[in-house]
C-alpha cells in the first residue's frame, strides 16, 4: 500500500493534468461553434485567422488525448507502479500547452499567454518527475 505515498506527487499531478485536459476537451465538443466563433475573433488579425477550426480540432484533440493517457497513467500507477503512460501524458500535455502559448503569443494575448504558463509549470514538473 505504499504506492500512494510513493507516487503522491505524480498522482495529484496527473490528475491536474486530467482535470485540465478532459474539462478542456469536453467544452470544446459541447460548444464548438461558440468556440470557433470566439477564436475567429481572436485571431481576427493573425496568419492563424483562416485556420481556426482545424486548429481548434488540433487543440482539441491533443487536449483529450493528453488527458486520457494522464487517466490510464494513474491507473497504471496505481496497479504495478508504472509510469511509462504518465511520463507521455505529461510530455504531451506539455507539447499542447506549447501549442496554446504560440497561439496565444500569435494573438498578442500576454495575459492569455502568461495563463498558459501557469499551467506549464506543473506540467513540466510532471516530466522531470518522471524521466526516470
Amino acid at each position: 500500500m505504499s504506492t500512494i505515498p510513493n507516487f503522491a506527487t505524480e498522482l495529484l499531478l496527473s490528475i491536474f493534468l486530467v482535470i485540465t485536459f478532459l474539462q478542456s476537451g469536453i467544452d470544446k465538443i459541447t460548444d464548438w461553434e461558440g468556440n470557433v466563433s470566439w477564436l475567429k475573433g481572436h485571431f481576427k488579425e493573425t496568419p492563424l485567422k483562416n485556420m481556426v477550426p482545424l486548429l481548434l480540432l488540433v487543440i482539441l484533440i491533443t487536449e483529450v488525448i493528453s488527458g486520457l493517457l494522464c487517466a490510464i497513467g494513474i491507473y497504471q500507477i496505481l496497479v504495478n507502479q508504472n509510469t511509462d503512460i504518465s511520463f507521455y501524458g505529461a510530455i504531451l500535455s506539455c507539447i499542447t500547452l506549447l501549442m496554446l502559448l504560440f497561439g496565444q503569443r500569435i494573438a498578442k494575448d500576454y495575459e492569455g499567454a502568461k495563463t498558459i504558463v501557469i499551467y506549464f509549470i506543473p506540467a513540466i514538473f510532471l516530466v522531470f518527475l518522471l524521466k526516470g
